[in-house]
């Protein structure tokens, strides 16, 4: 039991990049949709980044062995919430993402499962600890993140579905995969996504389209293409010093979709040029740089899974926004961590983070 807790050993550094990273986010989001039905949309990003400084120091403060002990009980209400769902959920733009509770809010359970099965993956992996990763561990690896992802995916929600793997990719590492069977999984995998893809019966039609389209955004400029096609002329418009907030063209003129989410990178990009992007890349860098040595200095090994389950989902996400952004990666609706306007993955980072905290200072207490 811990006893001694103090924020004396909180990780302030780590919290001053993430600061100055969020600042940029209300900034930029504020230039973005400046011209824009969506404009004052900033105030709300303020409140979600308060709401989740709150948040963040709160779950410091719970010891994580206890949240692996109730971990059983969290997982099977995530699970019951994602079924609940496809029963009972909002649909909205087709898809149902959102279970509406009173006062107006929605709730959106797929995006706090990230969280959820970082702590269930750190407690699985953990015990795993010193043994040989059997097949039979690994299937139950898989069905432990393979339940709520493929529910994610019925919502339809391929995006944040995504945003699961890397936690089971992360736990099978540390663990201590072998190689033959890591190729072995793959190998499957691959052959799993070709069936899939064949079938017709998982990805939707704007799904298949928006993993595609970025291979050859030209032979459908006005359709499947455009997001990346505004998306790259945005990037390549800022040059190298940008056009300036509120200046760029691409971003003001209505031409990139959805610059305060999706594509806030892509109007950063035009109105701060390569040296702007240059310095949020630098800030993601120490961000995870910190996160990396939090776990390397964590008391314990399920401390150590948890930390790293988090750089592992932040560094996919992160990788897979900028990628889609420039033209490299397919357009999945993946957010840009710290900087996406967005209340449920403002809250999953900052509790994240808070996790983090909470490993951290277990190292200082007596």
């Amino acid at each position: 039991m811990r006893r001694f807790l103090s924020f004396r050993d909180f990780d302030w550094t780590l919290l001053g990049f993430v600061l100055v990273l969020s600042i940029i986010s209300i900034l930029e989001i504020y230039s973005a949709t400046l011209h824009t039905k969506f404009v004052g949309f900033h105030k709300m990003q303020v409140l979600w980044l308060l709401g989740g400084l709150a948040a963040m120091f709160a779950l410091s403060v719970i010891d994580y062995h206890r949240l692996l002990d109730w971990i059983h009980w969290i997982y099977g209400f995530c699970i019951v919430s994602l079924i609940a769902v496809l029963a009972v959920g909002t649909r909205v733009n087709g898809g149902k993402r959102w279970i509406k509770l009173p006062g107006g809010i929605h709730f959106q359970p797929s995006e706090w499962v990230k969280l959820v099965l970082i702590v269930a993956a750190a407690r699985y992996f953990s015990n795993l600890a010193g043994k040989e990763i059997t097949w039979t561990d690994i299937f139950k690896a898989l069905a432990l993140v393979g339940v709520p992802m493929l529910l994610v995916l019925k919502q339809p929600d391929l995006g944040t579905a995504l945003t699961y793997s890397p936690v089971l990719m992360i736990g099978l590492f540390l663990g201590g995969i072998d190689w033959k069977k890591a190729g072995i999984i793959i190998l499957v995998c691959l052959l799993g996504a070709g069936i899939i893809w064949k079938s017709g019966k998982v990805l939707k039609p704007y799904q298949k389209a928006r993993l595609t389209s970025f291979l050859n955004p030209e032979e459908d400029p006005r359709g499947s293409g455009y997001q990346i096609l505004q998306s790259k002329i945005a990037v390549g418009d800022g040059g190298v010093f940008g056009r300036g907030a509120t200046k760029g063209t691409q971003t003001q003129g209505d031409f990139l979709p959805i610059p305060y989410t999706d594509f806030i990178f892509a109007a950063y990009c035009e109105e701060h040029g390569f040296i702007g992007a240059i310095l949020v890349l630098l800030l993601y860098f120490l961000i995870l740089m910190r996160l990396i040595q939090n776990a390397q200095t964590a008391a314990d090994l399920p401390g150590t899974f948890i930390v790293m389950g988090v750089v592992a989902v932040l560094i996919f996400q992160i990788a897979v926004n900028i990628g889609m952004v420039i033209g490299l990666m397919p357009v999945t609706g993946i957010p840009l961590p710290l900087m996406s306007y967005g209340g449920s993955s403002v809250l999953f980072t900052f509790l994240a983070l808070g996790m983090v905290m909470n490993v951290r200072m277990g190292r200082f207490v007596n």
